[in-house]
């Protein structure tokens, strides 16, 4: 068995991006965190051997096979082109197992109850039972979701995955199933969540992905699905460590007010904080290869005097274990600093302006295409104008494309748009299920 040493996982860093200056009576401190794992012995190599591994990876493709899948018949085809892409990616070694979803979950490989370790032969064998798939009978995500969870279970793997593909609604089970499913899953595993085709619902699959702290995407072209998966895969191989929580402490008289993930999407983590000792507690985050992320955290403190200085919150990147315990993997301070210049209290963070916009951003958008589907398209017009406002000062050029192909940009500074009378359904959907995709701050 490997022996774990310091090597074999990322390095973290805890950047604190703040104006600790505060106005006397200020009760309010924000900032922003970036938190970056570099140098994991894992990315792109074999993993090492062992249970307590950290690239010890157990992987579940979920496959939509309802009846829908077979309009076009192209469709079924290119899920179980993608899969078998999918599974090549896999690394050797890598525990895997493939679930055909319709109104029941049924594993097809290796279709034992349990999970197979990725080598030659097993990723030819899963292949061969992808054949077999076909399409018919409804959609009941939820049980696709709770047979995934117990066949990682059985698995001693430290990373557990889910790839979810669906092509239609959530028809054959009531939403509060759903909902206690990913109840009973957040925490257990992490999920990307992919629609194919415009026949799908964009809030369910975002609130999957959300739910089990992964990502979710469109693919309108059933074409595009064997690219989609590949890097899917290839991102789930290149995490290294799991379980990672943002733990705050805060001094008695501070309270945590928001944490919100803004980069690279948006995700508020404030409803899900679970109590880690006195003053403190934890927020999670999910697994980590290298990479960096960027939360926004907003702590109420008491006001107090010109001159004061207090500790607001300390950050920390933490690592739970069953015990009780933790080992921190990085850490930082947010301090506040009362004093009457007005220059040094009124400066905002530029770091904390920007995910404010980008964090707006995201929300306006969802407004405004709400509003456009309920017909109101006064407020429509005026949200998506100021989501192009937005989109433009910070430079997300990705978003102002999507945004394009739903109003006629007049002005985007002043946020001046038209909506257009016809939008394809691809376009509307895209642009809803990348609202919460954002830039980085401008170094």
């Amino acid at each position: 068995m490997a022996n774990l040493s310091k090597s074999n996982v990322p390095q973290f860093s805890v950047d604190v991006y703040q104006n600790e200056y505060l106005p006397e009576g200020a009760a309010e401190v924000n900032a922003i965190v970036t938190v970056t794992a570099t140098g994991g012995g894992t990315t792109g190599g074999q993993p090492l051997s062992g249970a307590g591994n950290p690239a010890a990876a157990g992987v579940v493709i979920m496959v939509d096979c309802s009846g829908s899948m077979e309009y076009p018949p192209t469709k079924m085809r290119n899920a179980r082109d993608a899969t078998a892409v999918a599974v090549d990616a896999l690394r050797d070694g890598t525990s895997f197992a493939i679930v055909a979803g319709t109104h029941v979950a049924r594993e097809i490989y290796p279709a034992d109850g349990g999970l197979a370790v990725a080598s030659a032969a097993t990723r030819h064998q899963a292949k061969q039972a992808l054949r077999k798939l076909s399409a018919g009978g409804g959609t009941a995500i939820g049980t696709w979701l709770r047979l995934a969870d117990k066949l990682l279970a059985t698995s001693d793997v430290t990373i557990r995955h889910g790839i979810l593909l669906t092509d239609g609604r959530n028809e054959h089970e009531k939403p509060e199933d759903l909902r206690d499913t990913l109840d009973a899953c957040a925490g257990r595993f992490t999920c990307d969540a992919r629609g194919v085709g415009t026949d799908w619902e964009v809030k369910e699959l975002t609130g999957i992905a959300s739910a089990l702290l992964g990502s979710v995407d469109i693919v309108a072209d059933p074409a595009g699905l064997a690219a989609d998966f590949q890097a899917m895969m290839e991102n789930a191989m290149g995490k290294e460590i799991a379980d990672v929580a943002l733990r705050l402490w805060t001094p008695q008289g501070s309270e945590i007010a928001f944490v919100k993930q803004v980069a690279p999407t948006v995700e508020d983590l404030t409803a899900r904080r679970t109590e880690a000792g006195p003053r403190a507690g934890d927020y999670p985050t999910g697994s980590w290869g290298d990479e960096s992320r960027d939360y926004h955290i907003s702590v109420r403190v008491p006001p107090a005097e010109v001159g004061q200085e207090r500790l607001a919150a300390r950050v920390s990147l933490v690592l739970p274990a069953a015990d009780g315990t933790a080992e921190t993997l990085g850490q930082g301070l947010v301090r506040a600093l009362w004093t009457d210049d007005m220059a040094a209290s009124t400066r905002i963070s530029p770091q904390v302006a920007h995910y404010t916009g980008q964090a707006e951003l995201a929300q306006v958008i969802q407004q405004g295409l709400e509003a456009r589907k309920a017909g109101d398209l006064d407020s429509a017009t005026a949200k998506l104008g100021r989501a192009v406002q937005l989109a433009s000062a910070s430079g997300n050029e990705d978003t102002a494309k999507l945004l394009a192909k739903v109003v006629d940009v007049v002005d985007a500074a002043s946020g001046t748009v038209r909506l257009k009378a016809k939008v394809a359904d691809a376009d509307e959907m895209t642009l809803e299920t990348r609202s919460t995709k954002t830039v980085r701050v401008k170094k």
